[in-house]
């Protein structure tokens, strides 16, 4: 008589950052239309225990989006890692980035202010955040320059990147449409 064994997989963690007007947004519903499970804007401190609990409840794929926006939060990620390390999990880093003309324009389009442009100008913030990134780009497993990217694209080289299938599920997508009338 065989007996099935129960085998946890492993947690997969992709952390998603990068410059604001990169395509951070787009990268992470990408990974959501790839099956994952995917926070944004959370406090690092809080992430070890986002990853228990992902743990518990047997998720496999955890994308989390962290950025500048957590303003004070963003120096805890060294120690947030170390701690990650500690219980099993060691995030794989997808870094976003574009050309300072590229994110200005798009920027502009959207009409919000970047999040370290305060009362100077855009382009000051920008240095800025490539300033406060740095270390986290340097130590990324993965760089994606979207300056000639599209969103289709962009979302073409995540899905490529993270793509592969850790679940044994199937996906159907069916399609029907017919012609009540002919042609």
């Amino acid at each position: 008589q065989l007996e099935t064994e129960s085998v946890t997989k492993p947690l997969r963690l992709v952390v998603v950052s990068g410059m604001s007007g990169a395509g951070r947004s787009t990268a992470a519903h990408s990974l959501e239309d790839l099956g994952w499970y995917v926070v944004d804007n959370l406090p690092p401190s809080v992430l070890p225990e986002v990853c228990r609990q992902a743990r518990e409840i047997n998720l496999t794929r955890l994308g989390v989006v962290l950025d500048v926006r957590t303003r004070g939060f963003f120096e805890q990620l060294p120690t947030m890692f170390t701690e990650l390390a500690a219980i099993g999990t060691l995030p794989e880093i997808l870094f976003l980035e574009a050309a300072d003309d590229v994110i200005v324009r798009r920027q502009e389009s959207v009409r919000r202010p970047h999040p370290l442009q305060g009362d100077g100008r855009l382009l000051d913030g920008i240095h800025r955040e490539r300033e406060t990134l740095a270390t986290l780009r340097a130590a990324a497993d993965l760089v994606i320059d979207t300056s000639s990217l599209n969103s289709h694209q962009l979302g073409s080289r995540v899905a490529h990147a993270y793509g592969g299938s850790t679940d044994d599920q199937l996906r159907v997508t069916l399609l029907s449409f017919g012609f009540k009338y002919g042609i």
